[in-house]
């Protein structure tokens, strides 16, 4: 017969086989029969013989008798060790139990997520990973998590390159990369960016307590309804404004170092030497493109009128009315100022506008000027003399016991085996702040040639602006109102952005109103 797949389909030979086939299929049905009972009667003689068993899960039935089995078993030998019996039968499992341990069953990865606290499986990543994690974190809680303990101290540390490249390159603005750009000889470290946050921080807090003096003394918002109304054109302002500030945090910077190292290749100061152009400011400036230069010397008067009337009491009426409502002090003079913009710098301005009350604002300015101004020896020897008649003086040796006890007590600093051994003195960030305290000689030096409050930038900035033809006549710069309004105006954000954070810049680098007024510097 030939087989039913080469057959034609729907020929008679296909259907005369298809008949074949159903005859065969109905004689072969009686036999089945007797098949299965064979089958039947071999699996139990099989069964008593010890079988070999697949492991294949049998049905629910033959479990459930031989569960029923086992239990009735278990109790009919139950007796005198009742306990021992109840205990075994409370190991049988159902089949229903079975099944759900076999579903609840976790996996090995699972018990041990839920055995270990997140700490150590942080510690059990390799160092790639963690270093990864890490640079994701904002930078003050990666130097927070550097003092949790010195394994982490130890890997922030090994690997600072990498975590500061990554901040470099995702969380710093391109208008600061501009004027610090990353140090070529020597390798990225956490120096070298918390000094541009530090910087940034300043001109983002600044900015912020400008505007609102801005909004309320200028633009006379006092309601909360009309400051509520005029937050958006705020919100422009303060923003346009952090960049600015920024470039000013970088001229006092840069000009106080500049003017240390003027007088001490020259001998003498800016006072004895004939300009018609400031040699230092000029030197400074030459580092800001055309753009950035106009847009800073359009936006300087504002800010440094801005500082001075914040140092001058809230009424100009008259003396008895200053008397009565306890303004006694007069504004400081030009110099102080001069000193606090050229030797404290933007930082110092921001320590004076925070604090509240004129009074105690203006104590505050007489106490650091006083602080550099006047010699600390002279000071103290004159406290000592007026203490004299108010108890005996401490002999030298007292003295001298009295510091070596307190050096032990602190441990000492300058023993060379216990730096070495010590994680925390071989950092970076021990090179301290931008534009921190000077010497007592470098201050003698600047206190002595300050230049004029009112020709400090203008002058030299507006030569250079005219000098490069960045515009083509005085009339061009703007002044004043147009200053105003340029900062406020709606339209050209988007053009600004691009040129200040770059055409990919994260939300990260725009400063964070809430975050700045939360934060600290100190």
């Amino acid at each position: 017969m030939d087989p039913l797949h080469i057959t034609e389909f729907a020929s008679d030979r296909y259907f005369e086989k298809l008949n074949q086939l159903k005859d065969a299929h109905a004689a072969g049905s009686s036999s089945s029969q007797h098949q299965q009972d064979g089958q039947v009667l071999e699996r139990k003689t099989s069964a008593t013989q010890g079988p070999f068993i697949l492991p294949i899960r049998a049905s629910r039935e033959e479990l459930e008798d031989v569960v029923n089995k086992n239990a009735q078993k278990v109790k009919e030998k139950r007796g005198f060790l009742g306990f021992r019996s109840r205990k075994s039968a409370a190991k049988v499992p159902t089949t229903h139990g079975i099944e759900q341990h076999l579903d609840r069953r976790p996996s090995v990865a699972e018990s041990t997520k839920q055995s270990l606290p997140f700490d150590q499986l942080f510690l059990h990543l390799p160092n790639e990973l963690q270093v990864q994690i890490i640079c994701s974190l904002p930078l003050s809680d990666i130097l927070s998590l550097r003092q949790t303990s010195r394994s982490l101290h130890a890997l922030i540390t090994l690997n600072e390159t990498t975590i500061v490249r990554y901040l470099m390159d995702n969380h710093i603005p391109t208008y600061a990369r501009r004027l610090y750009p990353a140090p070529t000889n020597t390798p990225l470290s956490f120096h070298y960016i918390c000094g541009i946050w530090h910087r940034l921080h300043v001109a983002a807090k600044l900015s912020d307590l400008m505007c609102e003096w801005i909004v309320r003394d200028i633009f006379l918002r006092t309601s909360e309804e009309k400051r509520r109304e005029f937050a958006p054109q705020r919100e422009r302002m303060r923003r346009r404004l952090i960049p600015l500030l920024f470039t000013i945090f970088h001229f006092f910077e840069t000009y106080r170092a500049e003017h240390i190292r003027y007088i001490e290749e020259h001998g003498y100061g800016l006072s004895k030497s004939p300009y018609t152009i400031n040699p230092v400011e000029a030197k400074v400036m030459s580092q800001y493109d055309n753009k950035t230069l106009l847009m800073v010397h359009q936006v300087f008067p504002l800010v440094i009128s801005s500082f001075c009337r914040r140092l001058r009491p809230p009424t100009y009426v008259g003396r008895v009315e200053k008397t009565f409502r306890g303004y006694l002090k007069d504004k400081p003079a030009d110099e102080i100022h001069a000193a606090t913009l050229c030797i404290g710098g933007l930082r110092q301005v921001e320590r004076f506008w925070e604090v509240k009350g004129y009074n105690t604002r203006r104590t505050a300015v007489d106490v650091w000027y006083n602080s550099i101004a006047k010699d600390p020896i002279e000071t103290e020897q004159r406290k000592k003399r007026g203490i004299m008649s108010l108890g005996r003086k401490k002999s030298s040796t007292a003295l001298s016991k009295q510091m070596s006890n307190d050096l032990q007590r602190r441990g000492s600093w300058d023993d060379a085996s216990n730096l070495a051994n010590n994680y925390i003195f071989h950092t970076s960030l021990a090179a301290g702040m931008p534009m921190g305290p000077l010497g007592r000689d470098q201050v003698k030096m600047l206190l002595s040639d300050l230049p004029v409050l009112q020709q400090i930038w203008l002058a030299t900035a507006e030569t250079l602006v005219l000098d490069r033809k960045i515009v083509q006549h005085p009339a061009h710069i703007k002044r004043n109102a147009e200053v105003m309004l340029e900062l406020i105006r709606e339209d050209g954000v988007e053009e600004e952005d691009e040129w200040l954070y770059g055409t990919s810049a994260p939300e990260s680098v725009r400063a964070n109103l809430e975050a700045i007024r939360e934060d600290t510097l100190e």
